[in-house]
């Protein structure tokens, strides 16, 4: 827990991505929202706080980056490696590929606060924060260390993954933490074959997430078809959004307007996002 409530001064607003469970896209979404707010004029930076399975520099083609050490007021700073004009940190880039990540929670914390402290971001208008799937140790960290300014819950349709989607808005919204729960986007909502694209195939439910978004009464920023091209622009280290004139770029630019709306309304009728100050959640015991 950082006792000096430090700030990224030069970063506007702090967007939290998260899941309830693993598998449902979150990186993805993550990758191609930054993309997507770059083509708009934002200064974009993400940081890929998923500690145990870190998939920001595959989607980025950065495996083999590493930061750079800087000098900024006679402080020695990372440098976040760059790609289609996205600043990166991510503890990829100090493991190896095939490398398991074998830490206890305050190892991953000093890790990330070391990504997030000791690294030159410079001037952005957004960072985004690629959490782990769930609500754990790594959650918490994140917001004793910085004033999250919204956060945004992926989940696909399936009611096993609405469970968890559930818990996660509900994190957010717990009294202690109380950051802003922009929205929920619907990943993999439905699929359309490329020989029938007016067709839509339903494989994992029905607006599930949207349904879930009304009964939580939280925004629904949108939907995300499950495309094979999104699968493969990821793997091949260039986002499905950079495509001109796609469907997918058109549907994550609409997913990105409706978040920018919902963080415009955060932004008006809210007080700043306070860092979380409490050493155990409410309800939870030290195991003796």
């Amino acid at each position: 827990i950082l006792k000096d409530e430090k700030v990224l001064e030069n970063v506007k607003n702090i967007i939290a991505v998260s899941s309830g469970k693993g598998g449902v896209g979150k990186s993805t979404v993550t990758a191609n929202l930054a993309i997507s707010l770059k083509h708009m004029g934002f200064s974009v930076g993400i940081l890929d706080a998923d500690i145990y399975g870190p998939s920001i520099p595959i989607m980025f083609d950065v495996t083999d980056k590493k930061p750079l050490a800087v000098n900024i007021k006679e402080k020695s700073k990372m440098k976040p490696v760059e790609n289609f004009g996205i600043k990166i940190l991510s503890i990829g880039f100090f493991t190896k590929m095939d490398q398991a990540v074998i830490w206890r929670g305050p190892m991953a914390s000093k890790a990330l606060n070391q990504m997030i402290f000791d690294a030159d971001w410079g001037e952005l208008d957004f960072l985004l924060i690629d959490l782990p799937p769930g609500t754990g140790d790594i959650h918490l960290s994140i917001m004793q260390a910085l004033p999250i300014s919204g956060s945004v819950v992926v989940s696909t349709p399936q009611n096993v993954a609405l469970i968890d989607a559930r818990k996660g808005v509900s994190m957010f919204k717990q009294e202690n933490i109380n950051v802003p729960v922009l929205g929920i986007i619907e990943n993999m909502a439905y699929f359309s074959p490329e020989e029938l694209p007016e067709n839509k195939y339903y494989l994992f439910g029905k607006e599930g997430a949207k349904n879930l978004s009304i009964d939580l009464g939280v925004p629904f920023l949108g939907e995300v078809p499950l495309i094979q091209s999104i699968r493969e622009a990821g793997d091949l280290g260039r986002p499905a959004s950079l495509q001109e004139d796609s469907i997918i770029k058109h549907i994550f630019n609409e997913i990105s307007k409706n978040m920018i709306s919902e963080l415009l309304l955060r932004n008006k009728n809210l007080p700043t996002t306070e860092i979380v100050k409490i050493k155990t959640m409410s309800g939870c015991s030290a195991i003796k």
